[in-house]
């Protein structure tokens, strides 16, 4: 009972998903253009994941951490909205 307490208190909260992947493409040395190639998406869509404005699909998160040789959870994060 309490973890269904929790959980719901959890969703109901204001969350934003923050990510890494500026910082992980800069370190593998890729420029957008070659990170887009490697994923199969458009330049502009790793444009928009970097300034998180775009939230990527569960396949594309997982291609990623892949490519970055990493889990999606050190890709990704939950954090909670001011």
């Amino acid at each position: 009972m309490l973890a269904r307490l929790e959980m719901t208190s959890i969703l109901s909260m204001a969350l934003t998903i923050r990510n890494r992947v500026r910082e992980l493409r800069s370190a593998f040395g890729l420029t957008q253009e070659e990170l887009a190639q490697a994923a199969g998406v458009s330049r502009q869509s790793i444009n928009s994941i970097e300034r998180e404005r775009y939230v990527p699909s569960l396949p594309l998160a997982l291609l990623l951490a892949r490519i970055f040789r990493c889990t999606t959870e050190q890709i990704f994060r939950l954090e909670r909205e001011p």
